[in-house]
């Protein structure tokens, strides 16, 4: 079946009158709920990413893994030490969170729309591919800027006092390029980490309908939020897993005098001599592992949940072979 335009900048993506339209209205919904998600699982693992940073930054003091390099913080620092970074961290993600979720949303509908259902399913990967990639290289103009102060008041405690008074600071000392010093490493690390998230969990998701032999709408909401939880666990390892050494590069840039002097090419490639690849490759991998599944996880949960509390009936993929 084709989709049809229902109203002008609307998509019905079946000819039933009970299909649902994705319009500006879903699209809004969807990117609530992006942002909602977003900002509440990043900001409940702040102190998880305060000890990664740090490990990422200083391997040989932060050496003894997550729970002794959180001992280590709170002994030395204090326990709010832990929130470090905790307003930017809820604001930029609630921003990534509106734009990557909304664009994903918004982009596959559209190539669902231009390409046709039948062939929109032969090619459901590659959709949610390119979706992640393109929203989220949206998302990331917006984040770069708010992750450059978070990684800054990390690395440096005594750096700011809360997010205005950080971008005053390094706007002052930096520049506006100093918000974008690491926007080649987070698209690196994001960009790849987004396509591999949304890919994996839609296709997990997609073969465990397969597997109980129903569709979503099907099922009751408490087993629809297990298999979002369950798929965003398997999606969450694996972004993280691939986007590591970028995520571990965007963390040492933000250091200051990291790197040397000259371009941020330069200086991200004497980083990385520096590091060693297995290095980037590992240093921090498990805390991140842990951080992203289950943040990954509970961003999926979350998104449903909210999407089901504003009315929305979320998208999902189906073959139009079959009977619905």
């Amino acid at each position: 079946m084709s989709p049809q335009q229902n109203t002008p900048g609307a998509v019905l993506l079946a000819p039933s009158p009970a299909a649902p339209v994705y319009d500006l209205s879903y699209y809004i919904k969807g990117a609530a709920a992006g942002g909602i998600c977003c900002s509440i699982t990043h900001g409940a693992l702040c102190p998880v990413d305060v000890v990664k940073t740090r490990v990422q930054l200083d391997p040989v003091k932060y050496n003894s893994g997550l729970i002794g390099g959180m001992r280590k913080v709170v002994a030395e620092e204090g326990a709010m030490a832990l929130t470090t970074g905790l307003g930017a961290t809820a604001f930029g993600y609630f921003v990534q969170g509106w734009f990557k979720f909304g664009g994903v949303e918004f982009f596959k509908i559209q190539a669902v729309s231009a390409l046709g259902e039948e062939k929109a399913w032969d090619n459901k990967v590659g959709i949610y591919l390119g979706a992640a990639a393109a929203a989220e290289t949206i998302a990331d103009v917006f984040l770069c800027p708010l992750e450059a102060v978070r990684i800054r008041a990390v690395s440096d405690p005594e750096f700011c006092d809360g997010l205005v008074d950080g971008f005053g600071k390094m706007l002052k000392a930096d520049g506006i390029g100093g918000f974008y010093a690491g926007f080649i490493p987070i698209l690196a690390k994001q960009v790849p980490y987004t396509m591999a998230k949304f890919a994996v969990q839609g296709s997990a998701a997609d073969a465990m309908y397969a597997s109980m032999g129903k569709s979503p709408k099907e099922l009751s909401d408490a087993t629809n939020l297990g298999v979002s939880l369950t798929s965003g666990v398997i999606a969450g390892v694996a972004a993280a897993i691939i986007s590591h050494p970028a995520d571990t590069l965007l963390s040492k840039i933000n250091k200051k005098g990291a790197g040397g002097d000259g371009p941020m090419m330069a200086r991200l490639m004497n980083i990385a001599k520096e590091v060693g690849f297995v290095n980037l490759c590992t240093v921090g991998l498990l805390p991140r592992c842990v951080m992203i599944g289950t943040l990954t996880a509970g961003q999926f949960g979350i998104f449903d949940t909210v999407m089901n509390a504003l009315g929305a009936s979320k998208f999902h993929f189906h073959d139009p072979n079959e009977k619905h």
